[in-house]
């Protein structure tokens, strides 16, 4: 199931979240409102259609952050992730579901559902890496086990190819940067299959977000 879900910032950089109501499945959690991409329409019309039956809101402009799947017990969900950088209208819950707008710092302690708690990494990222490492982020080669004290800073991982991409996850990898532009279909299932942002190297930032990627790496790798 293809899932479209939006991220939306109020003045102060909180984010919203819509809790699950009783008599829906995972009901009590909290996810990022957005809902099934249906038949013939497009990603961002879904979007738009989804937030404005959901929560009454007017999407005037967003972008694409990242796609991950995750797998339920149920079903496997394609999460397409939009970014909303304008929006008209004062979000409410039409559909009986209570919202909340949750400060940045507080998300990792928001019982989000599964699917969407690697949003939270997304969202602390930029989306230009130009340096291999910042307060946020940190690139590491090789990967090894973090040290004691070194969980605040996310780390990232590079790789070659989808086969290398997924064993830095399962490393432990919070986000993974491409050395060099895969093909594109590698790379679209790298983006939907890791479960962690990735960057892309040597691609113009609109094609990467369209293939899932939550961004674009302009460090150089040979400097790394």
């Amino acid at each position: 199931m293809q899932v479209v879900a939006g991220v939306l910032r109020d003045s102060e950089g909180a984010v919203l979240l819509a809790q699950r109501p009783p008599g829906k499945h995972l009901a009590g959690g909290w996810e990022f409102p957005g809902g099934k991409l249906e038949a013939g329409e497009t990603r961002l019309g879904a979007l738009a259609r989804e937030l404005q039956e959901e929560i009454g809101v007017e999407v005037r402009d967003a972008r694409p952050l990242f796609s991950v799947t995750h797998s339920y017990p149920h079903r496997d969900i394609l999460l397409d992730v939009w970014l909303v950088t304008s929006f008209r209208g004062v979000p409410q819950g039409l559909e009986g579901q209570p919202l909340r707008w949750c400060p940045p710092g507080d998300l990792p302690h928001a019982d989000l559902l599964p699917a969407d708690r690697p949003i939270v990494t997304a969202l602390r990222l930029p989306e230009r890496l130009t340096a291999k490492s910042s307060d946020v982020y940190e690139i590491v080669e090789p990967l090894a086990p973090r040290a004691d004290g070194s969980a605040a800073r996310l780390r990232g991982a590079l790789c070659d190819g989808y086969t290398e991409g997924l064993a830095a996850v399962a490393a432990g990898a919070d986000f993974l940067v491409t050395r060099e532009s895969f093909a594109r279909e590698e790379l679209a299932a790298l983006c939907t299959a890791a479960g962690v942002p990735v960057y892309v190297a040597g691609m113009p930032v609109a094609e990467a977000w369209a293939l899932g990627a939550v961004g674009v790496s302009e460090i150089g790798t040979d400097v790394i």
